[in-house]
């Protein structure tokens, strides 16, 4: 089985999705699929890379849209390639992706993966639905990462009978605690001091709440370590400024996959403050409970109560609710035991429903059904 994935970028581009088709494509080709990636390249030159085994295109980029890349030879090379693939896997939301699969992509059998629904750009959204429900009703089948997205979002409900879950999934030994993460942990508790260390890790967008979890800290005797950057940076690094937390809101930046281990160990507790539906599910929130973290999340009506299990991985909170955010997590300062408890239940809850593992072998099943349908 020939597959070829269709997104907007690819590692080393760090981001959620990103980092997903990385790990789905090299998954796919240890298990014998033959896997390949066509996304777009952040400069104008298209540019024919092997990364870990998986042969990946990257069409030059005219400009940028609305967060859209838009590339001309996407076009041209998805063309191309369509003749020697059995199988295309579009990952939406991606318009120029969309656009291309729906008017070159008829010859083949098309699967996507529905990661989130467009929340910010509404106006430009509403523009964008019709065209996005016809690309959805020409897919073979459609994988979300939960039971709760398929059910709650408005762009899935008239194709509910193609929709199936797929976990998202990670690798659980990339987050053992070495005897190495052990030390590099300690030192960096050491470094922060005798109060509790708080942690959120993720790229600063305007959904992921960070500004909410900076306005709860006024009443939390902890230290928030902020590991990623992005678009809201500035304003949120001014935010803490105005608010008197600059020693207590530490923004660290983009970090190494060893120091962002370090940081899960270190922490007492993971926080994912996120605002609305953009936030499908939160990969973090797995990686989080891989080394034991119990986690703070809001409920958003997507994943992310689906995997942080209320009560017993960690605690759901409303969101855009700084009060709320504060009485949580106090309660789980307050109680190592719980946090403790939390932490077995989260990493096991990891191990068994979403190991990279098991998502390789649903995607093969998936794969699989499209193909018998189509």
């Amino acid at each position: 089985m020939k597959v070829l994935l269709l997104y907007k970028d690819y590692h080393p581009v760090v981001g959620g999705i990103e980092n997903h088709i990385r790990l789905l494509a090299r998954g796919l080709l240890a298990e014998g699929v033959d896997s390949s990636v066509l996304v777009t390249n952040p400069g104008p030159a298209t540019q024919r890379q092997t990364i870990d085994g998986v042969p990946v295109t990257k069409t030059g980029r005219q400009t940028t849209i609305l967060s859209t890349p838009i590339s001309l030879p996407f076009f041209v090379e998805l063309r191309r390639q369509m003749a020697t693939v059995d199988l295309v896997h579009l990952h939406t939301p991606y318009p120029l992706a969309e656009l291309a699969q729906l008017m070159l992509g008829r010859a083949k059998p098309t699967v996507i993966s529905y990661h989130s629904d467009i929340v910010r750009q509404r106006k430009t959204g509403k523009l964008y639905a019709p065209f996005l429900k016809k690309v959805l009703q020409r897919a073979a089948l459609i994988a979300a990462s939960s039971p709760a997205y398929i059910e709650s979002s408005p762009i899935l409900r008239d194709v509910l009978h193609k929709c199936r879950v797929i976990h998202y999934g990670i690798e659980p030994e990339r987050f053992n605690q070495t005897e190495q993460v052990r030390g590099d942990a300690e030192n960096l508790r050491n470094q922060y001091g005798d109060l509790p260390l708080l942690l959120f890790i993720g790229r600063l967008r305007h959904y992921k709440g960070v500004d909410v979890l900076i306005r709860a800290m006024h009443d939390i005797r902890a230290k928030l370590l902020i590991i990623g950057t992005g678009p809201m940076q500035d304003a949120w690094q001014k935010l803490a400024h105005a608010q008197n937390l600059a020693e207590k809101v530490l923004f660290l930046g983009d970090s190494s996959d060893k120091e962002t281990l370090a940081a899960r160990y270190a922490a007492d507790l993971f926080v994912l403050p996120s605002t609305n539906r953009a936030e499908a599910l939160g990969i973090v929130q797995l990686e989080a409970m891989a080394c034991g973290l119990p986690v703070v999340c809001t409920e958003l009506g997507t994943g992310t109560s689906y995997v942080n299990r209320d009560g017993v991985t960690g605690l759901v909170v409303p969101p855009n609710d700084p009060h709320a955010l504060t009485v949580a997590i106090n309660r789980l300062l307050a109680s190592p035991a719980l946090r403790a408890k939390m932490g077995v239940e989260g990493r096991r809850r990891v191990k068994g429903e979403f190991s990279l593992q098991e998502m390789i072998s649903a995607t093969i099943t998936f794969y699989e059904e499209a193909l018998r349908e189509s």
